[in-house]
């Protein structure tokens, strides 16, 4: 079954013509449900929401999220909360985006854009997915050294190992591949209620954490680890991968059929989002109670979090379940990475390689680096590096987002499902947010002599 129709008098002007859509072998895959129930029917469209929502919860968010709460305390929790609001609106428009014109965000880039704009969008993504990947590599990595003992280098190097086990997924089918991530997000969920409950918190406190203050603005460091918890939460790669994936629901071409599509896939999406944000601001909440709150204000790294848990919680269940919960993690961002991979290499360039092929290619980009600063600077490290891909996906993000809200804005590509004024309003604030805290870091960076180096 088919989407809106390139020719069709609904179908919006765009300078090339609709190619092949990607994840063509599960494209409309998963049947919709005629049943008169809603409920029913919503639940043909529950999964592409919390493959979005997993990266909202990978390694890069664990090192921003730990640093943050161990040097601010509960202070950046409303950067997660405005962040996780940021994430909705933008993922509600890719899913728009993509029922509106049956193009996932890559593709509408290169039919919209001239070559000499589209392919340098490509190259950034990819930079973008290759920062995304190096957070996996180091995560799993870590995650595979707490729970089994493998040292760090040797895990880095089991971590281009995933793809079969993404491969034998998607064989099965897009929906045994999207309950595998869910139940793997449910054990994130009940390591960390266990660890929350183990580090009892300042309510109060947390309260007031979400709760907006200039501090972040003014103080470069935080200011720096914001933008990390902005770059770990609003991934550009998240943006083209959700404008893919609500395409493997077969709903019908026929107007009132897309917009029921699009009611269902945006509440999968918010919901999913507010479930992530629990999760995302648990992390936060876990280091300001556990190391803020004792004086340990300069833990950045993971595997030292991880170190630290069970003489501070007084338990030694408190490590194990951390690092059962970033496997868990690690193992889960790997597929997104995977298939948002598969989407910008075939939107942008509208060309197929096979899935394992490309996988491994962006594998292998990301352990040289992991590796490099493995061996070099071990596991303090490993931290940094993680902390640093966040920034870079923040700084990324601008390239993805303006794109996005130019698109759904225009009524001459979306027709009749074009954004509402509202919507188109709020995330044009959004995107000029973005940019403008973005534009503040580099400022600062170059004002401070700030360098890559310093970092490590």
């Amino acid at each position: 079954m088919q989407g809106p129709d390139a020719t069709s008098p609904e179908q919006p002007r765009w300078r090339r013509s609709r190619g092949e859509a990607a994840l063509a072998d599960v494209h409309r895959s998963v049947s919709v449900s005629a049943a008169r129930n809603p409920l029913r029917r919503f639940a043909a469209f529950v999964g592409p929401g919390y493959l979005v929502a997993v990266g909202y919860m990978d390694p890069g968010n664990w090192a921003t999220s730990i640093a943050g709460g161990s040097a601010f305390g509960y202070k950046l929790l409303v950067v997660a909360l405005i962040s996780n609001i940021m994430a909705i609106v933008l993922q509600a428009l890719c899913a728009r985006l993509a029922i509106a014109t049956g193009r996932d965000l890559a593709q509408a880039c290169r039919d919209a854009y001239p070559r000499w704009a589209a392919v340098p969008l490509w190259l950034l993504a990819e930079i973008a997915i290759i920062a995304t990947d190096i957070a996996e590599v180091v995560g799993t990595a870590i995650g595979l050294n707490l729970v089994f003992g493998i040292p760090l280098e040797l895990g880095v190097l089991l971590t281009a190992l995933d793809v079969f086990a993404i491969l034998a997924l998607q064989r099965l089918g897009f929906r045994y591949l999207e309950a595998a991530v869910i139940a793997l997000i449910m054990i994130i969920a009940a390591c960390f209620a266990a660890e929350i409950a183990l580090a009892d918190p300042d309510w109060s406190a947390v309260i007031r954490g979400f709760a907006p203050t200039t501090d972040i603005v003014r103080d470069p460091d935080m200011l720096y680890l914001a933008l990390g918890i902005l770059g770990a939460t609003v991934m550009p790669h998240n943006l083209y991968l959700h404008s893919a994936i609500v395409q493997t629901r077969a709903y019908e071409a026929d107007l009132p059929s897309r917009r029921e599509a699009l009611r269902f896939s945006t509440l999968d999406a918010g919901i999913a989002l507010m479930f992530a944000l629990a999760i995302n601001a648990s992390i936060l909440i876990l280091a300001a109670a556990v190391f803020h709150a004792s004086g340990r204000t300069d833990v950045t790294d993971i595997a030292e979090a991880e170190a630290l848990l069970a003489p501070l919680l007084g338990t030694v269940a408190a490590p194990v379940l951390f690092g059962v919960a970033l496997l868990a993690s690690g193992l889960n961002s790997t597929v997104t990475a995977t298939l948002a991979g598969q989407v910008v290499m075939e939107g942008f360039l509208n060309i197929r390689i096979a899935p394992w092929l490309r996988r491994l290619v962006t594998r292998v980009i990301a352990i040289i680096p992991a590796a490099a600063v493995t061996l070099a600077y071990g596991e303090a490290g490993t931290g940094r590096l993680l902390i640093l891909t966040q920034v870079v996906l923040s700084l990324q993000l601008s390239f993805a987002v303006v794109p996005l809200v130019q698109f759904t804005a225009s009524r001459s590509r979306m027709g009749p499902l074009v954004a509402p004024v509202w919507l188109v309003l709020f995330a044009s604030i959004i995107a000029a947010i973005i940019l403008a805290l973005n534009a503040k870091l580099l400022i600062d960076f170059v004002a401070s002599g700030f360098s890559i180096a310093a970092l490590m």
